[in-house]
């Protein structure tokens, strides 16, 4: 690499180079996170159209229905826009990209106690940047592991090719794609600590199981960033901000992926 490292020890890099991902402890503080909480609370008790949809009334059998996952709030929120673009985790990207990062979507989930996963999928099949690749910023705003369904992640899958995925257990995930994981490659838990920020790019294999806990959410504030020389990104993730909160435009991506243009409507991820 070019430039000094100046968030990341050599060792990090090396193991995100390696294994396609690795966790950064504490990146969030506890001020930060507090104020996470309390924005997300609040937007949990509305509607907004568009971007998170729960039925508020009578009994849901399925929480997902009540707990759905915000989808970009930092394009209503402010909150959510300013922790997007957070300064420690902008500098470690930096790192990892060897250029200034652009962050291209936000999300949060809730995945209260009963509720479905995530089958494994590969990020960059959705956000399609090109030249170069996206990285997700995966931060822990309740601690996460096996019980309460924290992230999977498949080591050294991020040089795998984005593949064509394969149809999901509906029963186990709340999404469609499945990707299955090379023959000698599994599935390991990332445990995490609140403000624990896990860091890994858009072509290594990841998801989440069911939270079996029945007390304990497993609340997550999902980014997903673009180097600053790619110059293609699918239409759904554009704008894309710079780190002092100013928008940048790529072209929309017009090619169909690796399953032809059978999967255009694979927005959202």
């Amino acid at each position: 690499m070019g430039t000094k490292l100046k968030a990341l020890t050599d060792e990090q890099f090396a193991f995100f180079e390696k294994e396609g991902y690795v966790i950064v402890k504490g990146l969030f503080s506890e001020k930060d996170l507090r104020e996470i909480d309390a924005t997300f609370e609040e937007m949990s008790d509305r509607a907004v159209p568009g971007y998170f949809e729960p039925v508020l009334d009578g009994e849901n059998a399925d929480p997902l229905k009540r707990y759905p996952r915000v989808m970009h709030p930092h394009r209503f929120n402010e909150t959510a826009k300013r922790y997007m673009l957070h300064g420690p985790v902008m500098e470690v990207l930096a790192d990892l990209y060897g250029e200034e990062a652009l962050a291209a979507q936000s999300m949060f989930y809730y995945k209260p106690p009963g509720s479905r996963g995530q089958a494994l999928h590969q990020d960059n099949f959705y956000l399609q940047v090109e030249p170069g690749n996206c990285i997700a910023a995966w931060t822990a705003i309740d601690a996460a592991d096996e019980e309460n369904g924290g992230l999977l992640v498949v080591p050294k899958t991020s040089d795998f090719e984005i593949s064509c995925p394969e149809t999901a257990d509906s029963n186990e995930s709340f999404t469609t794609h499945y990707v299955k994981p090379p023959k000698d490659q599994k599935a390991i838990p990332a445990v995490m600590d609140r403000g624990d920020v896990l860091f890994f790019n858009g072509n290594l294999i990841h998801g989440s199981y069911r939270n079996k806990t029945k007390d304990r959410f497993r609340r997550a504030f999902i980014c997903h960033y673009a180097n600053a020389s790619a110059t293609r990104i699918n239409t759904h993730y554009r704008p894309l901000f710079r780190a002092d909160g100013t928008a940048v435009d790529l072209e929309p991506n017009p090619d169909g992926g690796p399953c032809g243009i059978e999967f255009e409507m694979a927005y959202p991820h």
